[in-house]
């Protein structure tokens, strides 16, 4: 998946940013068929022109939230090795994952 997305990246680097709903998380993909009732409740929208900041902002909004919810959806992403993309789009040098989370 890194791979894939660092292509993109690169494209249209400079010409590209980066959004993310984070609204009714479930553990699994929406685009699964028969996908998991959502586990979480909304979290925000957040955007960067960083992609690899903007994932690992998103999983660190999960883990410090206190919904209900967290552990289950956690769970999931540490069974799938879920940060390993984040992981290794920073080492393709698609991005950090440092940040500054702004909220307006």
């Amino acid at each position: 998946m890194a791979d894939a997305a660092s292509t993109v990246a690169k494209h249209f680097a400079g010409k590209i940013a980066y959004v993310a709903v984070m609204k009714n998380l479930s553990v699994d993909c929406d685009c699964c068929a028969v996908a998991e009732d959502p586990c979480m409740n909304d979290v925000g929208i957040l955007s960067s022109l960083d992609p690899v900041a903007l994932d690992r902002a998103c999983i660190d909004l999960v883990i410090n939230s206190n919904d209900p919810g967290r552990d289950h959806f956690m769970e999931r992403v540490n069974s799938r090795h879920g940060t390993h993309t984040i992981d290794s789009a920073e080492i393709l040098g698609i991005g950090t994952q440092a940040y500054e989370l702004v909220k307006v």
